[in-house]
């Protein structure tokens, strides 16, 4: 994408995990980000003021506090800066934290995602893009994983939030003619990643000589998606607002698409990988074995993830392909770098 004009992008979650990466990415390209974040303490917040830190080096940043649930707060701000494109990466993340803590999913990922359709939708927002996830497919067993595939049947309220945020970006695409983009992410992982995710986990317990937890007895298959390739993903289809589909049809209602301007990407690395293979390149990397305890799977898992990732390159011609041998070594090296380790 091009830098052609000075007009701030507003990128949510900006001191997460993706959402650092991708404001990054598009300040290296020259554009004007506004960052927003409520630095909420789901984990450790110094991780998330330590990438604040790095995104202040950038002249075009600027950063705003702020929980999108506040619907004054958001109005205002969108309200005043009239962003011609969004990016919104601000989530409650994890689907095993919504079996104890519903509430936040419905704060941050409902209520706070109703502001910002209602904030574009006032201000003249060419493009919405949103952060969605593959626990959308939840008990589907057909693999790969399609956007053409029904998503009705979520297994956690995590994947059940992230269904209805693209129900609810199609009604403002349809009835305010809002262009929106959902973002199924498959297990993206790299530098700067997030300490509840199996990555840092695994990583931080070998090192330490703790014993490491196999759900599903280490045969859980997941599509890992290095952060680089999802962050090229974003950045090629902030310039691509969608337009309705005009072979759509309600006699059969194809899930991927829609008459209005609406859209649903899978951004997956297309190779499912076995735990049990992660956990060996881990230890390839580090230069230690991992303790193992094998588990059965937990409540809200699916077995096994897959992306279908064709409507992607068909729409911006790139598809993610960082082997997770390489991917896994560079995130090693930034873990060691970062806690200060040899």
């Amino acid at each position: 994408m091009a830098a052609v004009d000075n007009e701030p992008i507003l990128v949510t979650g900006a001191a997460g995990f993706i959402g650092y990466h991708v404001a990054t990415a598009l300040l290296k390209e020259g554009r004007v980000v506004i960052g927003v974040d409520n630095l909420t303490p789901y984990y450790d917040p110094k991780l998330k003021e330590a990438r604040l830190a790095e995104l202040a080096k950038h002249n075009g940043f600027s950063f705003i506090k702020l929980d999108l649930a506040d619907r004054q707060a958001t109005a205002d701000l969108f309200a005043q800066y009239k962003f011609p494109h969004v990016v919104h990466l601000a989530a409650q993340a994890g689907v095993r934290y919504s079996l104890i803590d519903p509430h936040a999913y419905v704060d941050s990922n409902l209520i706070g995602f109703v502001n910002v359709l209602e904030g574009c939708r006032h201000n003249g927002c060419g493009h919405l893009l949103y952060a969605s996830s593959s626990s959308v497919y939840g008990s589907n067993t057909h693999m790969p994983f399609s956007v053409h595939d029904n998503v009705d049947h979520p297994l956690s309220l995590y994947g059940a939030s992230k269904k209805a945020n693209e129900l609810m970006a199609h009604s403002y695409s349809h009835l305010f003619k809002l262009p929106t983009t959902g973002l199924r992410f498959f297990t993206v992982y790299g530098p700067w990643g997030r300490p509840d995710m199996a990555m840092w986990i695994f990583a931080s317990a070998i090192l330490a000589g703790k014993p490491i937890k196999l759900f599903n007895h280490g045969k859980m298959q997941r599509d890992f998606t290095y952060v680089d390739d999802v962050v090229e993903s974003i950045v090629r289809l902030v310039s691509h607002a969608p337009a309705g589909n005009p072979e759509w049809s309600g006699d059969r209602p194809d899930p991927g698409s829609s008459s209005a301007p609406w859209r649903v990407y899978n951004i997956g690395n297309n190779n499912p990988v076995e735990l049990l293979d992660v956990v060996e390149l881990l230890e390839k990397s580090i230069g230690k074995k991992a303790i193992r305890e094998l588990e059965p799977m937990q409540p809200g898992d699916v077995p096994a993830t897959y992306a279908d990732v064709d409507a992607l390159m068909k729409e911006v011609d790139f598809k993610p392909a960082t082997p997770i041998a390489e991917g896994i070594a560079r995130f090693i090296d930034w873990y060691r770098a970062y806690h200060g380790l040899k």
